[in-house]
Order: C-alpha cells, then structure tokens, then sequence
C-alpha cells in the first residue's frame, strides 16, 4: 500500500488556507519541503502544472491528486491537504475539490505512483470515508484513518 505508507502526520495539512488551485499547489509543495521531503520546489510545481496542462486531475467526488514524476524524488512522497468549504480545481464533475493528495515520484518509480493513484481512485469511491477525513481535527486523526483502512 504505497499510498498509506507515504502518508505522515508532516505531510497533513488541516485546513488548508489557500482557496485557489494553484496557491493550493504551492501550500502542498511547501508541506513536503518543511518536512524534509522535498528540496526542489520550483521544479515540482512546473511539473505539476505541466501535467494539469494536459487534463485537470480533479476527480470529482470532492477528491484531487496533483501529481508528477521529478528527478531528486528518492521514494513515493505524499502530502494531503483538507479544505472543507472546497477549492475549485477543475474537476472532472465540476464540483469543488475538498480532498487533495499532491504526489511526487522519480521519474523510475511507475509503480508506487500508479498504485497510490489506484488506491486514491478506490477510496474516492467510499464516500463515508471521504466524510470521516474531511472531518478529521488533527493530521494524527488523518494519519489513523488511512492506517484503519489499509489494515495497520
């Protein structure tokens, strides 16, 4: 479970603040950088939105995962961030984003990432768990819930 694993109480962010798509982005990026897990944040943010150049990757379902594949990554990098009034990202339903996982990997790692959007993908499909993380009042109750639900 690449995605449950990569997911710290440093990489969580509740709320976040920023109420824009691209502020959104820069709030993620610099999550990982103040957890020591990014060094790079200009390279990160270009790849990201070159990759939201080619399609949104808002969901739908309240769920986005900005992502992109940077060299300097060592292992499958995960921040989450919760913004419960929702943040237009635009997704795939039109409807606001309230869930965002922004994902970093090397450029040789297809299968973390592609198993982490696989798992993404399954969770926006469990709406009560959707709810539970939205109402989630720390990172630690965050971080609990992704455990709870891969088994650990």
């Amino acid at each position: 479970m690449a995605l449950f694993e990569a997911i710290d109480e440093k990489t969580v962010k509740i709320p976040l603040k920023s109420k824009y798509k691209d502020k959104v982005i820069v709030e993620l990026l610099n999550i990982l950088k103040d957890a020591g897990k990014l060094k790079d944040i200009k390279t990160a943010h270009k790849a990201i939105l070159d990759r939201e150049e080619l399609s949104s990757t808002g969901l739908g379902g309240g769920i986005a995962i900005p992502h992109a594949k940077i060299p300097g990554i060592e292992e499958l990098t995960v921040a989450v961030g919760l913004s419960p009034d929702g943040i237009d990202f635009d997704s795939l339903d039109g409807q606001p984003s309230t869930i965002f996982f922004l994902i970093l990997a090397a450029p040789d790692q297809t299968g973390p990432h592609l198993q982490a959007l696989t798992e993404i993908a399954n969770i926006s499909r469990d709406s009560a768990f959707c709810e539970k993380v939205l109402r989630a009042g720390s990172a630690a109750e965050v971080v609990g819930l992704f455990n709870y639900l891969s088994g650990n």
